[in-house]
């Protein structure tokens, strides 16, 4: 068990030598309160896949080893980070790996279609080795853009959690399903849950994930909140995507996606809600705020964007106490796993659909990227801050750039000027995935040739099946 982690910078933790030492750069660290707090010339410290420390660089020698005595501190791996911002890790708190195979395949269209006429279509052609192909291909781009850890819900998923494995990220896993499938679909998502949970060397956490209120009914969404009870696992669920869903559903049922989630206990649960924009905040706010168990919504601004969808009421929901973490949703409707981008729109749309410039600061978007999006996806007591006891998932973002340049707010630079191509280095648990842009556990050359080869079969809708019917 980690032990609860100390806020902010504290003392160096000098017994033996460091697995991994990051010095000379600029730290976002968080206080007691949870404000950030950037820690300048600092030095990091890393043992056994944690953090030991955060401290102040050396102040006598200049030398930038962080003992403030001009002593070295002796360490296994080495980073320079002078010219760099030390984040942790984003989190991308909903995706869909595999689905990066779809990307740009159905472009400029309403749900309806893009569901029903493309995307579930083409999902019956899925195979277990597609599936792992676009999962690798997936972790490739998100470790390229700072994210360290991923919440992924889909289908034939011990490939996905192969290729986390593979990858070295950090991940969230559950199987998805239908009630359409029967009692076996669920079934499934609970086999994989109990087989997966703390593999990839204890990186993987699972969770149970019905697909939707709309496609999962009560009785088969009361059975999950009791298998979620029973087994310790978080439910990740679809709900509220839109307003239609949500004015369908009070059509059909007299309650809106929330208040079934209420009525089939799995607010009682911890219960992971994506997307969430079309919430009728004066029916679904005290649900949300009475709710027993552990609420947190995914935000992804730019699919919404793209479908001409509201967006998750951030400001709301932050009021009532709810967690908002960053997403992308899948390649197939976001186009890219690009949680970077997904930061810098949710501080410029909220400011938008709120009239109010003030609102979201920057240091408020990184805080949602970060500590946040961690406690949404369930893992907030191990990642998304920078103090000693937590996971060492770190990345390095360089801010020399000529369009990083000057530096007034750090905090500006990072949300509005730096993008995911500035990280540099991602490191999850102590070990380096990147360096220096250079990918050093997948090879992405290979897996976009042999995904290339399956596209055509993939994307064959002659068949006029698909796996599921698009209500909403």
């Amino acid at each position: 068990m980690t032990p609860p982690p100390a806020p902010g910078p504290t003392g160096l933790i000098t017994h033996g030598p460091a697995d991994l030492v990051v010095t000379g750069c600029t730290a976002l660290t968080h206080d007691s309160r949870g404000e950030i707090v950037f820690v300048d010339d600092a030095t990091v410290v890393v043992r056994d896949g944690l953090i030991a420390s955060v401290t102040a660089g050396d102040t006598g020698t200049g030398t930038g080893t962080g003992t403030g005595t001009g002593e070295e501190i002796p360490a296994v791996e080495r980073i320079d980070g002078r010219g760099t911002v030390a984040l942790p890790g984003l989190v991308n708190c909903h995706t869909h790996t595999p689905m990066v195979a779809l990307r740009g395949l159905a472009e400029d269209l309403p749900a309806h279609a893009w569901f029903n006429d493309w995307i579930w279509p083409v999902e019956s052609n899925l195979t277990e080795r597609v599936v792992g192909l676009g999962a690798r291909l997936a972790c490739a781009e998100m470790i390229r853009g700072g994210v360290t850890t991923f919440a992924d819900h889909y289908f034939a998923m011990d490939e996905v959690a192969a290729a986390t494995g593979q990858s070295g990220l950090r991940a969230v896993l559950g199987q998805a399903y239908f009630s359409s499938q029967g009692p076996e679909g669920r079934a499934a998502s609970l086999d994989f849950a109990l087989r997966q949970r703390g593999a990839a060397d204890g990186r993987i956490t699972t969770c149970l994930a019905p697909h939707a209120p709309y496609t999962v009914d009560e009785a088969d969404l009361a059975a999950t909140a009791e298998l979620a009870g029973e087994h310790g696992l978080l439910v990740h669920i679809h709900a509220a995507e839109n307003r239609e869903q949500t004015d369908n559903s009070l059509a059909r049922h007299g309650r809106t996606p929330i208040e079934i989630l209420e009525r089939a206990g799995l607010l009682d649960t911890d219960v992971l809600l994506a997307h969430a924009t079309g919430l009728d905040t004066a029916r679904d706010l005290p649900v949300l705020r009475r709710a027993r168990g552990r609420v947190a919504v995914a935000s992804a601004p730019r699919g919404y964007l793209k479908f001409g969808w509201d967006t998750t009421p951030v400001r709301a929901l932050r009021e009532a106490g709810v967690p908002v973490g960053l997403a992308t949703d899948g390649a197939a409707s976001n186009n890219t796993l690009d949680v970077w981008e997904s930061m810098t729109l949710t501080a410029l749309v909220q400011k938008y659909v709120e009239r109010d410039p003030a609102w979201l600061t920057a240091r408020q978007a990184l805080d949602h990227a970060t500590l946040q999006s961690a406690r949404a996806v369930g893992l907030g007591d191990e990642i998304g801050s920078l103090a000693p006891g937590r996971r060492a998932d770190l990345v390095l973002v360089d801010v020399t750039g000529p369009h990083t340049q000057p530096v007034h707010d750090l905090a500006a630079t990072l949300v509005h000027s730096a993008r995911s191509a500035d990280v540099r280095t991602t490191i999850v648990a102590g070990r380096v995935l990147m360096r220096d842009r250079r990918l050093l556990t997948l090879d992405v050359p290979d897996i976009v040739g042999e995904l290339s080869a399956l596209l055509p079969e993939l994307v064959d809708r002659s068949h006029g099946g698909r796996i599921q019917e698009y209500e909403g």
